[in-house]
């Protein structure tokens, strides 16, 4: 009988001789902490990437509308679309709008009477066609 406790009891009691791992409590307070971060860290990368795409599309709206101008005061006529800036060589090529689409951008035409060529009114500016908000809460095709 003594033989029996003995080797039973003292594999418990020696930490060296026990298994080695982690118990499930240890195992749910980490994942709890993991998920917990994961909470607060997603809605701000989300955030971010949505700042990302506002920033960019910023950056093409200022782009397209200098290059329009600089077109219509170099070519005394304004483009008539925008394939035309790129053909002329003002632009490799037309950027995204924030919807990730070449095509949806919405231009401004002259009016016909204030255009420098009377006969064919062109393109004045360019803005987003896009129907979302920024997180600013003005409309994307407001800018």
């Amino acid at each position: 009988m003594k033989l029996w406790s003995k080797a039973r009891g003292s594999r418990l009691r020696n930490p060296a001789l026990r298994k080695k791992g982690f118990t499930l409590i240890e195992m749910v307070v980490v994942i709890s902490m993991i998920l917990i971060l994961l909470s607060i860290a997603l809605p701000m990368y989300n955030q971010s990437i949505i700042q990302a795409r506002e920033t960019t599309l910023k950056q093409n709206l200022a782009t397209l509308n200098k290059v329009i101008d600089q077109y219509t005061l170099d070519k005394q006529k304004a483009p008539q679309t925008l394939e035309d800036l790129v053909s002329a060589g003002y632009l490799k090529f037309i950027p995204n709008d924030i919807t990730g689409a070449k095509d949806s951008w919405q231009c401004d035409t002259e009016d016909s009477l204030k255009s420098i060529d009377q006969t064919q009114p062109g393109l004045t500016g360019c803005h987003s066609g896009s129907t979302q908000t920024a997180l600013d809460g003005s409309a994307y095709s407001s800018w």
